[in-house]
């Protein structure tokens, strides 16, 4: 099954939310709309959903436009940040709701319950109820809920944003899993770029409403085509050509044509390279040890620079450097 959207819009009182969104999620692709809160992600994902009513545009499932559609016959399984789990239902009962609502008989319901909780980690504890178990264990539940009636499609709203970093960190490797090992279409709304790399097969970068680029990670990561996209996702040292053209001539001719304000050259901090020189003309600010690498800010030719090098990095504050670069791309300012 794959989902294409076609120039999608909304707007609020007034106020445009989403202004001619297109994109395209393949078969068992598992696709994240990325950004800064009020970007329009969750809203385009509610109109998937069925839950929110675009004011233009089409969303397409598989060979079936189901624009005017009630929620309820999309097929989508969805997961919010809230659990929203029955407090007086088991976890096997809340797995088994959505199966009930539509009279599937007893033995189906309790046989795929019993599959889900196995297969999401939660083999044993479809009797325990939702204040017995831990924040993780709940969004394992809801997930389960979620995938009971064989979605054509799985939404996910920012399913690991009220988690502890260790369980997030977890559950992410586990979702993804399980969406490998099923095969589902997954379209996961997320503001966290780390998550976002983590998980996705193609990150759909949104702003303001639009989306400023589409790609794999690694195409977002490596060639980020606007300073928004450079700066949101990872971190980014961003040059002027009046800079580079000082310090960098090399990577002059490789910058598109246009005026000097148009581009900028994007350096990820692990594209810098230092090394102690008392003759540099950099000169080490701060330096943070985090175990597998170094976060190192310098101060070169009155601009400051990220630089990470690997954790056993013995530069110290004050110590001239001489500075190069690996490599870097142009984006749009």
């Amino acid at each position: 099954m794959h989902l294409r959207i076609d120039d999608i819009a909304k707007a609020w009182s007034g106020h445009t939310v989403l202004d001619g969104v297109s994109f395209h999620a393949r078969e068992n692709e598992f696709v994240c709309l990325l950004g800064p809160s009020g970007c329009g992600k969750t809203t385009l994902l509610r109109i998937v959903a069925g839950l929110t009513a675009a004011d233009a545009g089409r969303v397409i499932l598989g060979d079936r436009d189901i624009t005017a559609l009630p929620a309820r016959e999309r097929r989508m399984g969805l997961v919010f940040q809230a659990y929203s789990l029955f407090p007086d239902m088991t976890a096997a009962a809340n797995v088994g709701y959505p199966m009930r609502l539509r009279r599937d008989p007893p033995a189906r319901i309790a046989a795929r319950c019993s599959e889900l909780l196995e297969r999401v980690g939660l083999g044993g504890l479809g009797a325990r109820f939702p204040d017995e178990l831990s924040g993780g264990q709940q969004q394992r539940v809801a997930l389960a809920r979620a995938l009971a009636t064989e979605p054509a499609m799985l939404l996910l709203d920012e399913p690991l944003s009220a988690l502890d970093p260790a369980i997030r960190g977890q559950l992410r490797t586990e979702i993804r899993q399980l969406q490998r090992a099923l095969g589902i279409p997954t379209i996961m709304v997320t503001h966290d770029q780390e998550e976002a790399l983590a998980m996705a097969d193609t990150i759909v970068c949104m702003n303001h409403g639009r989306i400023e680029q589409t790609g794999s990670p690694r195409d977002l990561y490596e060639r980020p085509r606007s300073r928004f996209v450079a700066e949101f996702v990872g971190r980014a040292n961003l040059l002027p050509t009046a800079f580079v053209r000082d310090a960098l001539p090399g990577f002059l001719e490789r910058r598109p044509p246009g005026s000097e304000s148009t581009y900028e050259l994007c350096l990820r901090p692990e594209d810098v390279a230092i090394e102690s020189d008392p003759r540099g003309e950099a000169v080490v600010e701060d330096s943070v040890f985090l175990g597998n690498l170094a976060r190192i800010t310098i101060a070169w030719r009155g601009r400051k620079l990220l630089v990470e090098q690997s954790g056993r990095s013995v530069l110290n504050r004050g110590e001239s450097v001489a500075v190069d670069a690996l490599r870097g791309v142009w984006v749009c300012a």
